[in-house]
């Protein structure tokens, strides 16, 4: 059955535009259309209104013409849509909407200060944005000296404004600084376990890949040297996922591991704003004298919006003319609009309160999963990571099949991770960013629940 609303768009292609959907979602090849006369008398359309629609759709393909016969669905492209349909099935499965997801890297959607932001993006575009032209390459200049002196002041890192890359993501991030390095070498010290994305990246960017254990003190500096690598990607103010900190003394052997070695060092600073127990560690950039040897990431996905895809890479001087050769067709990936946004919510001081509001926020979350994982699981679990960032990781302490305890837990709608972003055995990321305070009791306990029917399994 068919609607007709009283609007802007023609009658024709109101019914074209059903037609097609019928034929892609429930039509089988070879059936035949209801005919104009038909279609005439049961929704009063005129019979030109038909025509027109059946002439649109037979001039895409949807159907065919028999003589003295009438319309059906094309045969050829029956198996297509066919196809198409089984694959949104699938993405059905993967997108499942779960009344309990504990992902470890979601913010809240009460966090993002929404007033503030749609105030300056209104001021923004007041100030009349060119949209006509294309915008400084490595992102707005005004953006990255902003950049230049909060990471100064927050994180001490020395950098210019120059030095600044805005991306689109860490995972951009990642893919131009892999380019970069290969025309130094093509194998990567990455410390073991790490974050799963990253060594994706570098995969994919055909890096051979020498896996460096952690230890109490971060990275196994005795172990890289013993390797040829001349470039290391590592976490040293807080290890995903292990949690340690690499202490000073070692982050200066690594600076001069790098140094003697000809080699870059990939510091990875994702979550260094979202610290509780502690102030935040200073980066490892910082104490490096200007050997020019520190590649260093940044994003505001963990601390504003993983929405608004921006991040950013400090390059040492010695590699801004590699970047410029190779990245010479390419502009940043971030709007012109968020850009100059962004410009003005940390020009006018709304990032540091903002930061101020978040930490408390998260830190207050934090507390009440640490909690109630205790009041709910007691000695069942041990607490792997915590102390900053999104997430906790806990490890079983009791017999219990993470594969079964995840089957149950989408049963109940609950999404649990525990292979996704590392390569630990037998460790959980809990996220608590995505929930508001009232829901993470009723989380962990429904959580818990699933546990101990899983364990149930096992006796």
């Amino acid at each position: 059955m068919y609607k007709f609303e009283q609007n802007s768009t023609p009658l024709y292609i109101q019914l074209y535009e059903q037609i097609k959907d019928e034929i892609k979602t429930k039509l089988k090849a070879g059936t035949k259309l209801t005919s104009i006369r038909k279609l005439s008398n049961e929704y009063n359309l005129s019979k030109t209104t038909i025509q027109t629609a059946y002439n649109q759709l037979y001039a895409e393909g949807y159907i065919e013409s028999k003589k003295n016969s009438g319309y059906f669905v094309c045969e050829d492209i029956f198996q297509n849509f066919q196809t198409n349909k089984d694959e949104k099935k699938d993405e059905n499965k993967q997108d499942f909407n779960y009344k309990i997801d504990f992902f470890p890297a979601h913010l809240a959607k009460s966090s993002f200060p929404k007033q503030t932001w749609l105030k300056l993006y209104n001021k923004a575009l007041k100030n009349d944005i060119n949209y006509g032209i294309y915008h400084d390459k490595q992102g707005e200049l005004e953006l990255r000296e902003e950049l230049s002196k909060y990471l100064f002041f927050s994180r001490a890192v020395l950098c210019s404004s120059e030095q600044i890359i805005i991306t689109s993501g860490f995972s951009d991030s990642l893919f131009l600084v892999s380019a970069i390095l290969k025309k130094f070498s093509n194998k990567i010290a990455v410390e073991s376990p790490c974050y799963n994305v990253a060594k994706k990246v570098f995969e994919i960017s055909s890096l051979e890949i020498e896996n460096i254990p952690i230890n109490s003190d971060g990275l196994n500096i005795n172990l890289l040297e013993r390797t040829d690598c001349n470039a290391l990607y590592v976490t040293p103010s807080h290890q995903f996922p292990t949690g340690v900190t690499m202490p000073i003394s070692n982050r200066l052997k690594l600076i001069n591991w790098a140094k003697n070695n000809d080699a870059f060092i990939i510091e990875d600073d994702y979550d260094s704003e979202l610290s509780y127990y502690n102030r935040p560690i200073p980066s490892m950039q910082g104490l490096e004298n200007n050997n020019h040897r520190i590649i260093y990431l940044g994003t505001l996905s963990k601390a504003l919006s993983p929405a608004l895809r921006i991040s950013y890479i400090v390059l040492p001087t010695s590699l801004l003319n590699f970047y410029h050769q190779i990245f010479d067709f390419r502009f940043s990936g971030v709007s012109i609009d968020i850009q100059k946004t962004l410009t003005l919510f940390l020009k006018e001081g709304y990032w540091e309160k903002h930061l101020r509001k978040i930490r408390n926020i998260n830190r207050k979350k934090h507390d009440l999963m640490k909690e109630f994982l205790k009041e709910f699981l007691k000695d069942e679990i041990k607490i792997l990571r915590e102390g900053s960032g999104l997430n906790f990781l806990i490890q079983p302490l009791v017999n219990i099949n993470l594969d079964k305890l995840d089957e149950l837990c989408k049963q109940k709608e609950i999404k649990i991770y525990f292979k996704e972003f590392f390569d630990l055995e037998k460790v959980i990321a809990l996220g608590f960013g995505g929930f508001e305070d009232f829901e993470i009791k009723n989380a962990i306990k429904n959580f818990s629940e699933v546990w101990f029917e899983t364990k149930s399994f096992n006796l």
